[in-house]
């Protein structure tokens, strides 16, 4: 019992100490979607990978198209041919249904590792600058705003302008310092 007491008294004593170095830490947040949707950066990255889902939607509806005009015509031709060609017109449709389908498949997988690779790019390159701003503003730590378990945060804390318009800067900076395209020779007359 006395042990017990002598336990409760070290910790009462203890927690002024251990509240007071915990507020020295300073706290923010970012909200890490917004640095995307609205960073130079994360702008260029969502065009390339919409660019590459229209890309692939074209070929599909193409692939789609080919195989109304398949059954179409198995449909309008059916009582006059013969039961071989409609047996093969119809096997010709199940695989273009097949190759739809693999399509499909196969384009859900590109465009994930396409996000995924585009993501892994934008996080090499905003890591630094938001390390920058975090040792700047003595922050002892900073949380993704809605993917961190927090419930709530102050709007005094959440620092995503400032990552914004640093990462944006930087991938300017960075942009204005790299070597400039070839340019094509000009004709001689």
């Amino acid at each position: 019992m006395k042990k017990a007491l002598i336990s409760i008294a070290i910790a009462a004593l203890a927690m002024p100490v251990f509240a007071q170095t915990a507020t020295q830490g300073r706290l923010a947040v970012i909200d890490v979607q917004r640095v995307l949707n609205t960073s130079v950066a994360g702008k260029a990255a969502q065009d390339r990978l919409k660019k590459l889902q229209d890309d692939k939607m074209v070929r599909a509806n193409k692939m789609q198209e080919d195989m109304k005009a398949l059954d179409s015509e198995i449909n309008t031709k059916k009582l006059s041919l013969s039961e071989d060609k409609l047996a093969d017109l119809q096997k010709q449709l199940a695989d273009k249904q097949v190759a739809l389908q693999r399509y499909g498949q196969d384009a859900d997988k590109e465009l994930g590792e396409a996000r995924d690779k585009e993501l892994m790019t934008l996080e090499t390159k905003i890591k630094p600058v938001i390390d920058q701003i975090g040792k700047e503003m003595g922050l002892a730590a900073i949380f993704n705003k809605f993917e961190s378990g927090l419930v709530y945060a102050s709007d005094a804390i959440d620092i995503t302008d400032t990552v914004i318009k640093r990462f944006n800067d930087s991938t300017q900076a960075a942009d204005n310092t790299a070597p400039p395209a070839a340019q094509p020779a000009a004709k001689k007359q």
